[in-house]
């Protein structure tokens, strides 16, 4: 893919990831299997799979795991080349446990699951203010009309931090700078996580969960969240499985429901939210259809036990996106599909 074609880009650590062959505490796990993980390239392979063209920059070590990182979001269609391969230091790792209704004293439980990570001193970690100088990275943030971040990488080091506020103090006519919250805990021990909001506040789009918000910032309320980061031009406020509001500088609030969801497995419903409703915002879509777009996006993730979903069929979506509001109510969603009484009228139509 060509830098000029490239409509986003996504910045940030990826992973090689070890799924357990079955749910239960890590200590009763025999195998797992070897796939890939992190918020910004699961955003770039969905926004990919929805039709915007997506490159994600960062770093990978000289291994295995980084090839195959790069291989497969190469596969899934997102530019890669300004991927930098570090000589010496390892690609990160980690390890998802998921519960069971097992009755270890140690099983997290159904329907939950824990990300150990495996990152200190990671390629990625080494990203820095220097990237900005590389030509292939400078090619395709010249030349994107989005950019996404998250507040991960402020976690994983100095430099990193360094880098975001490089990137967010470049403003350009033209470019959106998206920034995701995703708060980690972990991430932040011996760190100083007060640095999270003067990112947040310099973005032109910012989208968070009303739990993390209340972690981080004090409140989950979004009319506090706006409040508290006036400079956005919107503010995307997630209410777990309840609704998302968006929130203008200007006051304005459009807030959406969330269809039913049978979840099978939560991590990476966030980015998948994320990327659907970036993917409309590109498309110039109003609030609402893009409010939608991120639950479609967030419940297929949802229904699927990996990080990353395809997201469902254009049709489907097209006509989900102008239901009214009776018709996008009554759709849920499982791991056989949509269901939703307008896609059943629609299928009686066509007949």
């Amino acid at each position: 893919m060509a830098a000029a074609a490239v409509a986003a880009v996504c910045l940030g650590e990826s992973m090689a990831v070890l799924l357990p062959d079955r749910p239960g505490p890590l200590e009763s796990v025999e195998s797992f299997r070897h796939t890939i993980g992190g918020a910004e390239s699961n955003v770039a392979c969905t926004l990919a799979a929805l039709g915007t063209p997506t490159a994600w920059i960062s770093r990978v070590g000289d291994d295995g795991f980084g090839r195959r990182l790069t291989a497969e979001l190469a596969a899934h269609g997102v530019d890669t080349s300004a991927v930098a391969v570090d000589p010496l230091r390892p690609t990160g790792l980690y390890v998802k446990e998921v519960g069971s209704p097992g009755t270890h004293p140690r099983d997290l439980g159904p329907g939950r699951s824990r990300l150990h990570y495996y990152r200190t001193g990671s390629a990625a970690a080494a990203l820095g203010p220097s990237l900005l100088d590389d030509p292939s990275a400078a090619a395709l943030l010249a030349g994107a009309g989005l950019l996404h971040l998250s507040g991960i990488s402020a976690a994983l080091s100095d430099s990193c931090l360094a880098l975001l506020h490089a990137l967010l103090a470049d403003r350009r006519p033209g470019r959106t700078v998206s920034f995701d919250l995703n708060w980690r805990p972990a991430l932040w021990h011996g760190r100083d996580a007060s640095v999270l909001p003067a990112l947040l506040d310099a973005a032109d789009l910012v989208l968070l969960g009303a739990d993390e918000a209340e972690a981080v910032l004090g409140t989950g309320d979004p009319a506090a969240l706006r409040a508290l980061l006036p400079s956005p031009a919107t503010l995307v406020v997630k209410d777990a499985d309840r609704q998302a509001t968006a929130i203008g500088r200007d006051g304005r609030t459009v807030t959406e429901p969330a269809p039913a969801v049978a979840v099978v497995e939560a991590t990476g419903a966030g980015d998948a939210f994320a990327a659907g409703y970036l993917h409309a915002t590109a498309r110039g879509l109003d609030q609402r259809r893009r409010l939608r777009l991120g639950h479609l996006c967030a419940a297929a993730a949802l229904t699927t036990p990996g990080d990353r979903a395809r997201p469902p069929a254009p049709q489907v979506v097209a006509r989900l996106l102008d239901a009214t509001p009776a018709q996008w109510a009554a759709t849920r969603v499982d791991a056989s599909g949509i269901v939703s009484p307008l896609l059943v009228q629609t299928r009686r139509d066509d007949r």
